[in-house]
C-alpha cells in the first residue's frame, strides 16, 4: 500500500527579490507528481499559476505577478498534497519610474513601462507646511487604549491628513481633558485660519496674475512644441506599445483561447481527463471574468463541454457495457458537474436493459421451438459483448463438476438434444448470472460514493448522492424484485405453466407443452436454478429479495417428485413385457428384482432433489405434496401388484415361452418343464406365488427402507396398504392353484373307492391298499413334484391344502356309509392309516380332524389278529411304494431344516 503523499514545502527561490515579471526559480519538496497536479501558485498573495511552468518535484519556474504585498510567502498547492508552507519569502521592488528621453544605466522590462502623460497621482503637501496643532490649544494626551479607539470608530483615524479622519477620534486622542472654554478658542483659532488662508490666496493670486497668465501661455507654447517633435516618436511607441500588449496578452492567455480547440481534439481521442483538468482549471481563472474577450471564449469553452456531457450520458445508458467504463464516465459526469443523477440513469437503463434481455431471450427460444430459425440478436450473443463475470465463471465451474449425465451441457450435441424449456432456463439463469452482478455492484458503488473523484467530494456532489441513494433504496430493491419475478415467472412458463394466471400465461408462457418433461430433465433444470441461486447469495443479496427463487425450487422439486414417479409408474407397468419366466433355485424369476431396481434408480435420480440446501425447505413440508406422494408410492406398488396378477392369469395362449427356461441347480424330478415348450398355468401360478413370497419378505421390505432413506412421509401407510393388497393376490392365486391341483384328485378318490361295484358291507379280507390310494398319491406325489420343481418353500404350504382337501373328502365319504362289514372296516381303515401315515409331515389340524372324524366313522378292530393284519398291510404298502414316498421324507429332512 502507497503512502499518502506529504504537502508541499519551499526551501528556496531565486533571485528573492525583484520587481514585477520578475522569472523567478522555485525549489523545494514534494512540489506535484506532473503539470496536471499543480493546482496553485501564490507569491507574495498573486496568483502566479499560468505562467508557472513545472520542471520536477522540486523545481518549478515562473514569474512574479503585481502583488499587492512588498514581502511574503511563495504557496504551492497541489492536487496529491494540498497546500504547502515555505520557509523562505520573497521581496516585491517597485520600479523606478524614468522617462522616455532619461538615461539610464538599467535595462527596464518592456513589459512595464511608465507613461508620464497618464500618470495622474498628484503630489503630497510636505508635512512641514501643515500645522501640527490645528486647533491652537495645549495636547493633553489621552490614557484612553488605542484598540478601543479602533473599535470605537472602524476604519476611520484620527489623522487629520488623512481622507478617513475622524474629528471626534481626535478630540478624544488629543483634547480629552480640555474644558469647554479652551475648545471655545480653538474654534476662533480655526475661523482665524481659515479666514487668513483665504485672504493670502486671493491677494497672492492678485498680485501675480499677470505672471500666472504668462506662465500659460509659456506652457502652452511649450507643450506645442514638444508635441510637434515628438509626435512621431510617440505615435511609434504607442503603436508598438498596443503591439506588445496584445502580444502579451496573447501569449499569456494562450491556454484559454485555444481551449476550446483542444477540447474538441482531447475529446476525438477520448482523454476525457485532460479535457476535464483543462476545464476546472478554465473555470477557475475565468468563470467569473468581466473581459469581453474572455467571456466570449469561455461561452465557447462551455457550449464544447455541455456537447461532451451529452456524449458522456450517451455513452453511460448505451447497452451493452461493462461496469468499469459505466463508473468511468459517472465519475467523469460528476466532474463535469452534469446536471440531474446520471448515477442512478444508469441504473434504471441497466435495469431495463436486463428485463429486455429476458424477455428476448424467450421469444427467441419459443419461436425456434415453433419451427422458426433462432434469429441471431447481439444483445443475446453475451459471450462476445460482455466479460465474464467471477460468479458466472464459479458457477460455469460448479456446472462442470456435478458428475452428471449433463456436465457437456455447453456442447452443439447436447443442446440440440435436450428440451428447448431445458436450454431455454440454462441460457436464462446464465444470462441473469452473467449481469445482475454488475448490476448490483453499480448499486452499491452508487451508495458507499465510490462512483465519484475527489472533486466530486470536495464539491458535495458525494454527500447529495448518498443521500439520494438512501431515498431510493425502495425503488433499487422493487427493481431487483421486478427482475427476480421476471426470471422465476419465465421459467414457471415453460416448465410450470399451471402455476400462472391466465394474464401471466400470455406475458410469460407461449410454449408448445408437448409432452412435459422427464424427471431426469427436471433434475437438471432444478440443479442449475440452484447454482444460480447460489451465485446471486454471494452477491449479497437480502434473502427476502431471492425468496421467489427459494419458493420456486420448491416447486420444480416436487413437480420433479411427481413426474419421476408418475413416470415410473408408467415403467412399472411395462415390466410385463421384461418377465422371461427364468427361475432361478429359489423359486423366483428376475421380476421382483427388476421391480426393486426401477424403485432405487427413480429413488436415487430424486437424491439431489430430496436433499435441501442451505436456505431451502423440506419438500414434504406441505401436506398436499405428502398425500399426493403417498398416493402415487401407492399406486406403484399396486401396479406391479397388477402386473403379477395378469402375468399369472392370462390365458396360455397369450404368452410366448418358446425363450424360457428353469436354472439348472434347481431339481426337476420328472423333467416335465424340460420336456415341454412352455410353461403351464399352474405353473405360472406358482411362479407368481413364489414372486409374491419373495414380495413380502424381502422386497416391500427393502422398497420401505428405502423410502424411509430418503424421506418419505407416510411409509407405513404404504408399505400397509401395498401388503394387503399383495396378500389378497397371493391368497387369489393359491386358491386358483389348489383348485386346479386338488379337485382333481379329490374328484377320484369316490369313483375310485366304488370301483368294480365295491360294497363296505360286502368285501373280502384285505390284502393291500387298493389302486384308486395308490392313484392318489401318485397325484399329490406329481403335485409335490411340480412345486418343489419351481420353490422348495411353497411345498409345506401347497401339500398341506392339498392333504386336507383330500382328508376332507375321504372322511366325508367314510361318514356317508351306512355300515361296514369286518372286512370293510379294516379295508377302510387301511386305506386311512396308509394315506395319514405317508402324508403325516403335511397334517395340519384341519386334516388331523378330518382322519379322525374318518376312523371314528369306522367300527373299532375287536380282535389281535385284525390289528396284526393291519400291521403287516401297512408295512407293506410302505415297503412297495418305498420309491415314492421318498419324496417326502426328503421334504420333511429339507422343511426340518429351513
Amino acid at each position: 500500500m502507497s503512502r499518502a503523499r506529504q504537502p508541499p514545502l519551499v526551501t528556496g527561490i531565486s533571485p528573492n527579490e525583484g520587481i514585477a515579471w520578475t522569472k523567478v526559480t522555485i525549489r523545494g519538496e514534494n512540489l506535484g507528481t506532473g503539470p496536471t497536479d499543480l493546482l496553485g501558485l501564490t507569491i507574495c498573495g498573486h496568483n502566479c499559476l499560468l505562467t508557472a511552468e513545472w520542471m520536477s518535484a522540486s523545481k518549478i519556474v515562473c514569474r512574479v505577478g503585481q502583488a499587492k504585498n512588498d514581502k511574503g510567502d511563495i504557496i504551492v498547492t497541489t492536487k496529491s498534497g494540498g497546500k504547502g508552507t515555505s520557509t523562505v519569502s520573497f521581496k516585491l521592488l517597485k520600479p523606478e519610474k524614468i522617462g522616455i528621453l532619461d538615461q539610464s544605466a538599467v535595462w527596464v522590462d518592456e513589459m512595464n513601462y511608465y507613461d508620464m502623460r497618464t500618470d495622474r497621482n498628484k503630489g503630497i503637501p510636505p508635512l512641514s507646511l501643515r500645522p501640527a496643532n490645528p486647533l491652537g490649544i495645549e495636547i493633553d494626551k489621552g490614557r484612553f487604549p488605542q484598540k478601543d479607539l479602533e473599535s470605537l470608530f472602524p476604519g476611520m483615524s484620527a489623522d487629520f491628513t488623512s481622507e478617513n479622519f475622524s474629528a471626534a477620534w481626535y478630540l478624544i486622542e488629543n483634547h480629552s481633558t480640555t474644558s469647554f472654554d479652551q475648545l471655545k478658542m480653538a474654534v476662533v483659532n480655526l475661523k482665524k485660519q481659515a479666514n487668513k488662508k483665504n485672504e493670502g490666496s486671493l491677494a497672492y493670486v492678485k498680485g501675480g496674475l499677470s505672471t500666472f497668465f504668462e506662465a500659460q501661455d509659456a506652457l502652452s507654447g511649450a507643450s506645442n512644441t514638444a508635441d510637434t517633435l515628438f509626435q512621431e516618436v510617440l505615435g511609434r511607441k504607442d503603436k508598438a506599445d498596443s503591439t506588445r500588449n496584445a502580444l502579451n496578452v496573447l501569449q499569456r492567455f494562450k491556454f484559454l483561447f485555444n481551449l476550446p480547440l483542444n477540447i474538441e481534439r482531447n475529446i476525438q481521442k477520448g482523454d476525457y481527463d485532460v479535457v476535464i483538468n483543462d476545464y476546472e482549471k478554465a473555470k477557475s481563472l475565468f468563470g467569473k471574468t468581466e473581459v469581453q474577450v474572455f467571456k466570449k471564449y469561455y461561452a465557447e469553452v462551455e457550449t464544447r463541454i455541455e456537447a461532451l456531457r451529452e456524449l458522456l450520458l450517451d455513452k453511460l445508458l448505451e447497452t451493452p457495457s461493462t461496469l468499469h467504463d459505466q463508473k468511468r464516465y459517472i465519475r467523469y459526469l460528476s466532474d463535469l458537474h452534469a446536471p440531474g443523477d446520471p448515477a442512478w440513469q444508469c441504473i434504471g437503463a441497466q435495469h431495463q436493459w436486463i428485463l429486455q434481455l429476458m424477455h428476448n431471450c424467450k421469444e427467441s427460444y419459443v419461436k425456434e421451438q415453433k419451427g422458426n430459425a433462432l434469429l441471431h440478436s447481439p444483445m443475446l450473443d453475451l459471450d462476445s459483448d460482455m466479460r465474464p463475470s467471477p460468479i458466472g465463471h464459479l458457477s460455469q465451474t460448479a456446472s462442470l463438476k456435478r458428475g452428471s449425465s449433463f456436465q457437456s451441457g455447453r456442447d452443439d450435441a447436447w443442446r440440440y438434444k435436450a428440451p428447448q424449456q431445458v436450454v431455454f432456463v440454462e441460457k436464462l439463469t446464465k444470462l441473469v448470472v452473467s449481469q445482475l452482478p454488475n448490476f448490483w455492484k453499480l448499486w452499491v458503488s452508487y451508495v458507499n460514493g465510490s462512483l465519484f473523484s475527489e472533486t466530486a467530494e470536495k464539491s458535495g456532489q458525494m454527500e447529495r448522492s448518498k443521500k439520494n441513494a438512501r431515498q431510493r433504496q425502495n425503488d433499487f430493491k422493487k427493481m431487483i424484485q421486478e427482475v427476480m419475478h421476471s426470471l422465476v415467472k419465465l421459467i414457471r412458463g415453460a416448465l410450470l405453466p399451471f402455476t400462472l394466471r391466465e394474464g401471466e400465461l400470455r406475458q410469460y408462457g407461449g410454449w408448445e407443452m408437448k409432452s412435459e418433461l422427464s424427471g431426469q430433465w427436471l433434475t437438471h433444470v432444478i440443479q442449475t436454478v440452484r447454482l444460480s441461486s447460489e451465485s446471486l447469495t454471494a452477491l449479497e443479496i437480502p434473502n427476502d429479495m431471492l425468496q421467489i427463487i427459494q419458493d420456486l425450487i420448491l416447486d420444480l422439486r416436487v413437480r420433479c417428485i411427481i413426474v419421476t414417479l408418475q413416470h415410473t409408474a408408467e415403467d412399472i407397468k411395462r415390466l410385463a413385457e421384461k418377465e422371461d419366466w427364468v427361475v432361478d433355485n429359489e423359486g423366483l424369476t428376475s421380476l421382483p428384482s427388476q421391480f426393486e431396481q426401477c424403485i432405487i434408480r427413480a429413488l436415487q435420480s430424486l437424491k439431489t432433489v430430496l436433499d435441501c440446501k442451505p436456505g431451502e425447505a423440506s419438500v414434504f413440508q406441505q401436506q398436499k405434496t405428502q398425500d399426493d406422494v403417498c398416493q402415487l408410492s401407492i399406486g406403484i406398488m399396486q401396479g406391479f401388484i397388477d402386473c403379477l396378477e395378469q402375468l399369472s392369469t392370462k390365458p396360455d395362449g397369450d404368452i410366448d415361452t418358446s425363450h424360457l427356461s428353469v436354472d439348472v441347480s434347481s431339481p426337476d424330478l420328472f423333467g416335465s418343464i424340460h420336456e415341454e415348450s412352455s410353461l403351464s398355468s399352474e405353473q405360472r401360478l406358482l411362479i407368481a406365488l413364489s414372486n409374491c413370497r419373495y414380495l413380502e419378505r424381502h422386497t416391500f421390505l427393502n422398497i420401505a427402507e428405502h423410502f424411509e432413506k430418503h424421506g418419505f412421509q407416510g411409509v407405513d401407510k404404504i408399505t400397509q396398504v401395498s401388503m394387503e393388497s399383495l396378500k389378497e393376490l397371493d391368497q387369489r392365486l393359491f386358491e386358483m392353484y389348489i383348485e386346479f391341483k386338488a379337485d382333481p384328485i379329490v374328484g377320484s378318490l369316490e369313483p375310485g373307492i366304488y370301483a368294480g361295484y365295491f360294497d363296505w358291507k360286502d368285501c373280502l379280507i384285505p390284502t393291500g391298499v387298493r389302486n384308486y390310494l395308490k392313484e392318489a398319491l401318485v397325484n399329490i406325489i406329481a403335485v409335490h413334484a411340480e412345486v418343489f420343481t419351481i420353490s422348495k418353500d411353497l411345498v409345506p404350504r401347497v401339500m398341506s391344502r392339498v392333504v386336507e382337501a383330500v382328508s376332507e373328502e375321504l372322511s366325508r365319504l367314510m361318514q356317508c356309509v351306512s355300515s361296514f362289514s369286518k372286512n370293510g372296516a379294516l379295508q377302510a381303515k387301511l386305506e386311512i392309516c396308509a394315506l395319514r401315515d405317508t402324508v403325516a409331515i403335511y397334517l395340519t389340524p384341519e386334516s388331523k380332524s378330518s382322519f379322525k372324524q374318518a376312523l371314528e366313522a369306522l367300527p373299532q378292530l375287536s380282535s389281535g389278529t385284525d390289528r396284526k393284519l393291519l400291521e403287516e398291510l401297512l408295512n407293506k404298502f410302505k415297503s412297495s411304494m418305498h420309491l415314492q414316498l421318498t419324496c417326502f421324507q426328503a421334504s420333511s429332512s429339507a422343511m426340518m431344516k429351513t
